[in-house]
């Protein structure tokens, strides 16, 4: 699709990082939090998020998940190391999906013949939704999450340097 999609996953797989990196120094306690309005626990929410980039990618690329959200939680340590590699293999296929690259797919009762570019924008925007889900429930608890905008992935991935004051 293009090095601006491939870009934008670099971007997702840096902030599902940061967020797990955040989490990673949370209790067990902290880690079943929740707030008014989010998926869930902050566990869950990583896991769902983590699960559905698995299915997006079994659509786009053919892999198989690494875990599904119905199974116990495995740990953040866990989570992580799926979330390169799923992230690894979003920023693939935005390289390498075509915008009429197309699948044929089951979704719930139905049979459809789904925009591979589609489903990529699904991954992203998935990603953003349960990220902020994630610093919802953060913030309610006073527990402070950083900067995990576009701004501080850019001064985080050398995109934006500073180049002193004007």
């Amino acid at each position: 699709m293009g090095p601006l999609l491939v870009e934008a996953f670099r971007y997702n797989r840096w902030a599902n990082l940061h967020v797990l990196d955040v989490c990673a120094r949370l209790s067990e306690d902290q880690l079943q939090l929740t707030a008014p309005g989010t998926y869930g626990a902050i566990a869950a929410t990583l896991q769902h998020l983590l699960s559905a980039e698995g299915r997006y990618l079994r659509r786009i690329l053919g892999h198989e998940r690494q875990i599904n959200e119905r199974d116990p939680f495995p740990g953040l340590a866990a989570l992580r190391t799926i979330a390169e590699r799923s992230g690894d293999l979003l920023i693939e296929a935005a390289g390498r999906v075509g915008g009429d690259d197309v699948i044929d797919t089951q979704y719930g009762d139905g049979r459809f013949r789904l925009n591979l570019g589609v489903v990529l924008l699904q991954a992203m925007h998935h990603g953003n939704d349960h990220r902020t889900h994630v610093c919802t429930i953060l913030g309610t608890h006073g527990i402070e999450y950083g900067d995990m905008d576009v701004w501080a992935y850019g001064a985080a991935s050398g995109a934006m340097v500073a180049l002193g004051a004007s």
